[in-house]
């Protein structure tokens, strides 16, 4: 019930910056590939990140 006073937690936000970082690296897929490719590099990195942390 008060769960909605709860602030996001580290995993949330990490999931949340991932998937900004998926989604410009398919916007970018479409104007410059190596732009691109190194912003999925960057999402998996914080995604190997992401799964290191505890649950």
């Amino acid at each position: 019930m008060f769960g909605i006073f709860k602030g996001k937690s580290e995993k949330q936000k990490l999931m949340d910056k991932y998937k900004k970082l998926h989604e410009e690296a398919f916007r970018l897929s479409k104007v410059d590939r190596t732009q691109s490719d190194a912003k999925f590099a960057e999402a998996e990195e914080l995604m190997k990140e992401i799964d290191n942390l505890p649950d």
